[in-house]
């Protein structure tokens, strides 16, 4: 059984000019792009086949990061359901010149496996090993239960 220490993926990108907007700010969807390759590959590590992306649960930007910034993002599964796969994603801005770290953002998004005609696959099981993976493991439940609900109740209000 894998733990979630097995599944950690840490990507480090420098923002060049090409990753920012008029203010010199990292664009909102060139963070959103790496955070969901480096949950790809998290799920990936996993479970040793092709995953996709089934849903972003939320992503929150904290702090800006700026142009010249290094951006080190670190991913890891919280909870595999019986074919999903949750992946928490932490994103730090290092500040090169003034040897500054800062947490800018986080986010939970969800993964599945697939056969090589796209249909879903089984995720192997995560046995959570410290404190704060079980509590994570935990939500993650939570989360998942509650994305369910949401979708159901949407789906009622359409008819």
């Amino acid at each position: 059984m894998k733990t979630p220490a097995d599944s950690v993926v840490i990507m480090t990108e420098l923002v060049l000019p090409n990753d920012t907007n008029f203010l010199g700010n990292l664009l909102g969807g060139r963070l959103m792009h790496w955070i969901d390759i480096a949950a790809a590959l998290s799920a990936q590590r996993h479970c040793n086949k092709v995953c996709v992306t089934a849903s972003v649960d939320e992503i929150s930007f904290k702090e800006p990061i700026k142009l010249g910034h290094v951006v080190h993002i670190r991913s890891v599964l919280t909870r595999a359901f019986r074919t999903s796969m949750e992946i928490y994603v932490e994103v730090d801005r290092e500040d090169p010149i003034h040897g500054t770290r800062t947490s800018t953002s986080e986010a939970f998004l969800t993964f599945v496996a697939i056969d090589q005609y796209g249909k879903p696959l089984p995720a192997p099981e995560l046995e959570p090993v410290t404190e704060e993976e079980k509590l994570r493991f935990e939500e993650a439940a939570i989360r998942r239960e509650n994305r369910l609900k949401a979708r159901e109740t949407m789906k009622a209000l359409r008819g």
